[in-house]
């Protein structure tokens, strides 16, 4: 018999709700590990046995552990390829791939906790001035992927009419960028595949509110 694959990660964590969307759009039963990230739980000795660089999410499968979410995701198409998440020609892929990247290689990096910790923190940046840059990088980011949505054929979701990798990526974005009070003006295309996204059982079940760990 398989085991359970067990997903640590922390419900505010972009990273960690994408592979939450992913598990639920897969229909692939997993065990919550919450670790709280805002707790430091990250640091301490039980989780670094478990992971090398000390970031949520982590999956564990079949004795194995595996980090950082796109590559987790990947895994779980291959592994799991219906519904698949990203699309069977290679082109599309790339365009796919594009998308998320936009997102994950672009605007989460210079947005995320321990970034907005080290602005205050170390280089003693006040709370409102965090707040903008953290509004300035987002904002940025995501005109640029309206810009990469508007050359594509028009589609329910970012690529097509299923949601793929790229919708994994762009609804925890978009929740983090509903905190620190984002302008989503002017972003039709993103707005409506979030909103598509959203209206879907898998996305409803994966947010930061339906996380046992969750906290106002």
């Amino acid at each position: 018999m398989l085991s359970a694959m067990k997903l640590h990660n922390y419900f505010r964590s972009s990273a960690s709700f994408r592979v939450r969307i992913a598990l639920e759009l897969k229909g692939l039963a997993y065990d919550y590990v919450p670790v709280q990230i805002a707790k430091g739980e990250h640091r301490q000795a039980s989780f670094a046995a478990l992971s090398a660089d000390g970031l949520v999410p982590l999956l564990e499968v079949e004795g194995e552990t595996l980090s950082q979410s796109m590559a987790i995701i990947e895994y779980l198409d291959e592994m799991h390829p219906a519904p698949a998440l990203l699309p069977a020609d290679a082109l599309g892929r790339a365009r796919v791939r594009a998308l998320a990247q936009s997102i994950a290689c672009e605007i989460h990096p210079l947005n995320n906790l321990r970034v907005l910790k080290y602005l205050v923190r170390d280089l003693h940046v006040g709370d409102e001035e965090k707040n903008r840059w953290y509004r300035h990088w987002c904002r940025e980011g995501l005109e640029a992927f309206e810009r990469q949505l508007a050359r594509l054929p028009a589609s329910t979701y970012c690529y097509g009419d299923t949601p793929m990798l790229a919708d994994c990526c762009l609804v925890p974005q978009i929740f983090n960028a509903e905190r620190f009070e984002v302008g989503f003006d002017g972003l039709p295309r993103t707005m409506a595949a979030y909103q598509a996204c959203m209206a879907l059982p898998a996305f409803q079940k994966a947010q930061p509110s339906a996380c046992p760990d969750s906290q106002p």
